[in-house]
């Protein structure tokens, strides 16, 4: 087997559930975005739907950014998993880390991670998208993981 055979970038290396909702967003997205127009359609509906129409679109063109840079500029072509696998492969983890770390007060990191996906002369672009694309998603966890509010009372009868 060499190394084309099996490229370690779709190394399983953990579960979709293992991730954090920014995390599992981000890998969703790039998996939906990889996955041809229909995908991408799919992707832009779900983020117009939890984010509105204009902060949706937004992000939904930041990512499309994000996306063609990884794919033009990349040191190398990034491995994905099926929409729907549950598996986690190498590279997306490394993503989900990347747009989780642009989205927090960790940008020396996200820095660091997007000298690693392109080519130095655009890093710091990428790393700027990712942030976006991580801030949006970010509010997208949240539309996710709220609950009605009739669920957080306890009934005692």
């Amino acid at each position: 087997m060499t190394v084309q055979d099996h490229p370690r970038g779709g190394t399983p290396v953990g579960h979709m559930g293992d991730l954090g909702a920014v995390e599992a967003a981000a890998v969703h997205f790039l998996r939906l975005w990889a996955d041809g127009q229909t995908g991408r359609d799919a992707a832009v509906r779900e983020l117009v739907e939890a984010l509105g129409e204009k902060a949706g679109l937004a992000t939904a063109l930041a990512f499309e950014a994000l996306f063609d840079l990884c794919a033009r500029h990349g040191r190398r072509p990034l491995m994905r998993h099926d929409v729907l696998c549950g598996c986690l492969g190498a590279d997306e983890a490394c993503f989900a880390t990347f747009i989780s770390a642009a989205a927090e007060p960790a940008e020396e990191d996200a820095m660091l991670m997007a000298f690693l996906l392109v080519r130095a002369d655009l890093a710091p672009i990428l790393a700027g998208l990712a942030r976006d694309v991580g801030m949006s998603l970010r509010r997208f966890a949240l539309t996710k993981t709220r609950e009605p509010a009739r669920l957080r009372l306890k009934t005692l009868h």
